[in-house]
């Protein structure tokens, strides 16, 4: 049971609630003008107790005798101007001691991000697996002191940067359920495959699918089903592709990029672009408080260009947001139709930074005036590591982590 809440009086007094059953506190409160006996009475309190704190439901004097009627009633007017506040536990307190334990292992990509997900929370432990490999290649991995994890909540941190990588990570992820724990959670903030797949011609195959599959049949731990944690998918209808052994949970980064919208000098100034109706529907309901710009490609003969749908971008500090960006020539072909149509400035958001081979360079830092080629911010995540490496300290990029909203997840 969690420690009681005091009661602050004005005489600088306090009292200890102990709670008599989980909804009733009984406790006597002495009166300062008379010390004979007689003139003690008690007070029943009942208390609505959850995780974040202790409220005063109802307060009602009674007298020696337990009567609900009685002659203290300057006494009870006295009491009730006299109580000033309900000390408790702070809602990170009771977080702290009612949250689930969980240890939580990692790839070599993944460990700057734990080591920032343990830091939100005393209630996750960090675990080491020993990443080798065998003279030929193959993955040589050893999980220490494997047998201290029974019984116990585990997640892994995955990071399926390439097709190695997650031939590396697949064993483990498959291990782990089967050593005997409470519960198993896959922790996967990109989920890589299917970003360029168009299923149009028949022989095209669907890697996105064979992916799913392939965690849909991680082992069953003693809880149940793998959960997996994974961020702002792609395509939306990938969320489909899992089956009945895994529960995917889908999170977004989207409120912490309202949070650092609400920081800025001009929070009051801002507009939302989707490059694409695809960015509208995956987003726009969690930006419906900003005004908003749509942009379509057509097509003009072999070419497919960039037009605002609807909405206008004048002497608006414009925000790009999409999921994901590799080349980034789609951003690049918004950001220049929105300067035409006279956005004072230019900043782009997505959870995903892929930017393979360094596409990253050729967005440029506006320190003003130029938002036709330049960007003001340039925001990501934290969901692809390698990226984060090359971007960190380099402006316009600015990273916005996913450990909170991680930390968070784990506790579900």
């Amino acid at each position: 049971m969690e420690a009681p809440p005091s009661f602050f009086l004005s005489q600088n007094r306090s009292l200890t609630l102990k709670p008599s059953s989980p909804l009733h506190s009984h406790f006597l409160l002495p009166n300062s003008n008379n010390n004979n006996n007689k003139n003690r009475f008690s007070s029943t309190c009942e208390i609505k107790s959850n995780l974040r704190n202790w409220s005063i439901e109802h307060v009602r004097e009674m007298n020696k005798d337990s009567s609900i009627h009685g002659n203290n009633n300057s006494s009870s007017s006295s009491f009730s101007s006299s109580l000033v506040s309900v000390s408790a536990a702070t809602s990170s307190e009771f977080r702290t001691k009612n949250a689930k334990k969980v240890v939580l292992f990692f790839c070599d990509e993944t460990k700057s991000l734990a080591q920032k997900i343990a830091s939100e929370s005393d209630s996750i432990e960090l675990r080491t697996i020993s990443w080798g490999k065998f003279p030929d290649g193959f993955p040589n991995i050893f999980i220490p002191n494997a047998q201290s994890i029974r019984g116990q909540h585990v997640a892994f941190l995955a990071s399926f940067s390439s097709p190695a990588v997650i031939f590396e990570q697949i064993p483990v992820i498959y291990q782990l359920p089967k050593l005997f724990i409470s519960s198993f959670t896959l922790v996967l903030p990109f989920f890589p495959t299917g970003t360029s797949e168009r299923m149009e011609d028949e022989g095209d195959i669907a890697t996105a699918f064979t992916l799913a599959r392939l965690l849909s049949n991680i082992p069953i731990s003693r809880g149940g089903p793998t959960s997996l944690v994974t961020f702002d998918i792609h395509a939306l209808q990938e969320r489909f592709y899992f089956g009945d052994n895994i529960l995917p949970c889908f999170e977004s980064g989207i409120p912490l990029l309202k949070r650092r919208l609400q920081d800025l000098p001009d929070s009051d100034n801002i507009s939302i672009a989707f490059p694409d109706d695809g960015a509208w529907k995956r987003f726009h309901k969690q930006l419906q408080h900003f005004p908003t710009i749509v942009c379509a490609k057509v097509r003009e003969g072999d070419q497919r260009i960039v037009r605002i749908k609807e909405g206008d971008p004048s002497a608006r500090h414009v925000v790009i947001v999409d999921d994901l960006v590799q080349s980034g020539g789609t951003l690049v072909e918004c950001q220049k139709v929105l300067a035409a149509h006279g956005a004072e400035k230019i900043s782009a958001y997505v959870t995903h930074g892929i930017f393979p081979n360094k596409s990253w360079a050729r967005f440029e830092h506006d320190n003003g005036g130029h938002p036709e080629s330049a960007f003001t911010y340039f925001w990501i995540t934290d969901s692809c590591p390698l990226t984060v490496k090359e971007v960190t300290n380099k402006p316009p990029f600015e990273v916005l982590s996913l450990a909170s909203s991680i930390s968070a997840s784990l506790q579900i």
